[in-house]
């Protein structure tokens, strides 16, 4: 879908009604970035979804540590977060067995914070500016 508006955005950026009629004219050009940026995230995120594909996310049994791949669920403030450990598309929602989890990558801070940890350890997260305990209350 991407990649299709990536093409039609390319085509306007190209199209003879785009061609400018002044100086001030800037319809091809705003055509060319608008192409320029979506086929960018075209590649962006057929590279996530390949990255992905290739993600082991066999279960983590209790003892093991969070790694990449992993899900695992946080108690915070405001509630339960089930997450994914992913090397990319941090924030972005996925289901996995019916269940949603937030994707959260390696290098975010949750993610730091995470890494080598088990079910029942705590990690310390600023909400707020102000330094918040947040238990890990199961690996998958």
């Amino acid at each position: 879908m991407i990649t299709r508006a990536a093409l039609l955005a390319r085509d306007e950026a190209i199209d003879e009604e785009s061609r400018a009629e002044s100086k001030w004219d800037t319809r091809g050009q705003e055509a060319a970035y608008l192409a320029e940026g979506q086929a960018k995230m075209a590649a962006e995120l057929t590279e996530a979804i390949n990255l992905f594909r290739e993600l082991d996310v066999s279960p983590t049994l209790p003892p093991d540590p969070i790694r990449a791949g992993s899900v695992f669920v946080v108690k915070q403030p405001n509630g339960e977060m089930n997450a994914l450990v992913a090397p990319r598309a941090g924030g972005t929602e996925v289901t996995l067995n019916g269940k949603t989890f937030t994707v959260v990558t390696p290098t975010s801070p949750i993610g730091r914070e995470v890494l080598g940890k088990r079910a029942g350890d705590f990690i310390t997260m600023t909400v707020r500016r102000k330094p918040q305990p947040f238990e890990i209350l199961s690996t998958d």
